[in-house]
């Protein structure tokens, strides 16, 4: 796992019990909304990742009561409680590079010359996942408060023996 295209900056390294394998649960735009049901799909994650506009720190703290968190800002997130929430983070996990920022449009790196693996995102409401160049791009949509026609979702990232696999999750409004 090389990060030399990472413009200087270094990977946060992520040890987790499972080693090799793990199940991440990974979500945006809470907007401050903690429903039950995201709680109860996030049980027996391994860490949650959030792709930023949380809005409150009170969502962090009953996420990190679940597993582990790993949170970026987003365009709505301000405030002092944001002073360690970064605009990007790298992550590596499980045998993998992951990139976390809160609108792909602000992607100021190539993920492949980087070495990452998946490519997280929020901002757009709306849950996707594709892959380019070897390369997953993964948005899980968002989980906090209903917006447009906009489903109600996150997303489950599995590494296993370091090949990563997403899956959507839609969840009641």
């Amino acid at each position: 796992m090389t990060t030399d295209g990472l413009k200087g900056a270094t990977a946060r390294r992520c040890a987790l019990p499972g080693g090799d394998d793990a199940v991440i649960g990974v979500v945006s735009d809470t907007h401050g909304l903690v429903r039950p049901a995201v709680l109860a799909a996030l049980a027996g994650c391994d860490l949650i990742i959030h792709a930023g506009d949380i809005g409150f720190p009170e969502v962090l703290e009953r996420l990190s009561a679940i597993a582990p968190v790993v949170a970026v800002r987003g365009n709505t997130d301000h405030g002092e409680w944001l002073a360690g929430v970064p605009a990007t983070e790298t992550v590596a996990l499980a045998g993998c590079l992951l990139h976390l920022l809160h609108d792909i449009h602000l992607l100021d790196l190539d993920p492949v010359a980087a070495g990452i693996s998946v490519v997280i995102s929020g901002h757009s409401h709306l849950p996707a996942q594709y892959i380019k160049d070897g390369v997953l791009y993964l948005n899980p949509g968002s989980c906090g408060p209903k917006r447009f026609k906009c489903p109600v979702s996150l997303a489950r990232l599995r590494i296993v023996s370091g090949v990563p696999e997403a899956e959507l999750v839609a969840l009641p409004e």
